[in-house]
């Protein structure tokens, strides 16, 4: 027996089962360590490559979601492979009676993975334990195919999820000024109250999405309307000034509005215990100007600058998700 052979194949085959378990099973774990690294490093390599072009982007989740499928199959598959030349006569060739090279090893764990085999290689070296071996190697690959299909169909979801709730949040307006005076009916925002119920469950959801399933962020989308990375600073600035600009006499009911915000908070505290951290730069902040066009009473801008104070540190890292996902802040309308 060669116990290096061993030793290297129970490590890899180790890796691979722990990091799949980890990603698929465990939804407060997030990515594996193996993919995490992995989804981030293809992310970053293609923002250099691509310098942040958007239709280039729109790739990086189909490539990441591929790259992590075959990583997984390689560490299972790899590791069986290793482990089954831990011993010469493991494996034989069923038409020469000798041992198998390592292409008939390669070739009898992918076999036995994904089917029952094709006889032309058995396990035959120490009878019993040999044929153990060969019906974990079926398990662990069928056990990867369920979990792995079922887990690209969750993220898919996903992803349909967040470009959902992005294009209803842009749709109302693509800065957070617009989007206020879309829901103005000349008197107050009793319209719009429904849809910031809505859109504070929708994105609690998708926090949760991003918590299970990290590599959401990695499915850019090519336009901005569809970016959930622009929708939720556009959503929160809005929230903000609905608190802090508008009087209450007039905002929508504080309730909805801080249930909202709250939504918005766990977002963010999600991408932080990922890998965003805050600009250091505060973003552009609304211009109340904008809003008084269309007759819609604020606060003075000394009061509201004041409120902006408080929430500095939350508005950076707003900006920090944003160019995370490689978009500019959104602009102020003209």
């Amino acid at each position: 027996m060669n116990p290096i052979y061993l030793v290297v194949g129970i490590a890899l085959l180790g890796a691979g089962i722990v990091d799949i378990l980890w990603t698929t099973l465990w939804v407060d774990g997030g990515s594996g360590p193996v993919s995490g690294r992995l989804t981030t490093g293809v992310w970053v390599g293609l923002r250099k490559v691509t310098r942040d072009h958007n239709r280039a982007l729109s790739l990086a989740g189909p490539i990441t979601l591929s790259l992590t499928l075959a990583m997984w199959i390689a560490l299972i598959w790899v590791g069986w492979t290793f482990i089954f030349s831990s011993v010469p006569t493991a494996v034989v060739n069923t038409r020469t009676g000798g041992p198998a090279d390592w292409w008939g090893r390669f070739y009898y764990v992918a076999y036995t993975m994904f089917t029952d085999g094709n006889g032309d290689y058995t396990p035959v070296y120490g009878g019993d334990p040999w044929e153990v071996a060969s019906a974990f190697t079926t398990a662990s690959g069928m056990a990867f195919v369920t979990l792995g299909v079922s887990y690209v169909l969750t993220v898919l979801g996903a992803v349909s999820d967040k470009r959902s709730f992005a294009s209803t949040v842009t749709g109302l307006g693509g800065r957070s000024e617009a989007f206020v005076r879309a829901g103005w009916n000349g008197e107050n925002f009793d319209g719009l109250e429904r849809t910031i119920e809505t859109l504070g469950s929708e994105l609690s959801r998708l926090a949760e999405q991003h918590k299970s399933y990290p590599i959401l962020h990695y499915y850019h989308s090519e336009k901005g309307e569809r970016a959930s990375a622009v929708a939720v600073p556009i959503l929160d600035e809005s929230l903000l000034l609905f608190r802090d600009a508008v009087p209450d006499e007039h905002s929508p009911d504080p309730a909805i509005v801080e249930s909202a915000r709250s939504s918005a908070q766990s977002y963010l505290e999600t991408l932080d215990e990922s890998f965003i951290e805050p600009e250091p730069a505060v973003p552009r902040s609304p211009n109340l100007d904008l809003l008084r066009e269309d007759g819609i009473p604020t606060v003075s801008n000394q009061e509201f600058a004041e409120a902006l104070a408080d929430v500095t540190d939350r508005r950076r890292r707003l900006l920090g998700v944003v160019k995370a996902d490689a978009w500019e802040w959104p602009p102020l309308e003209e």
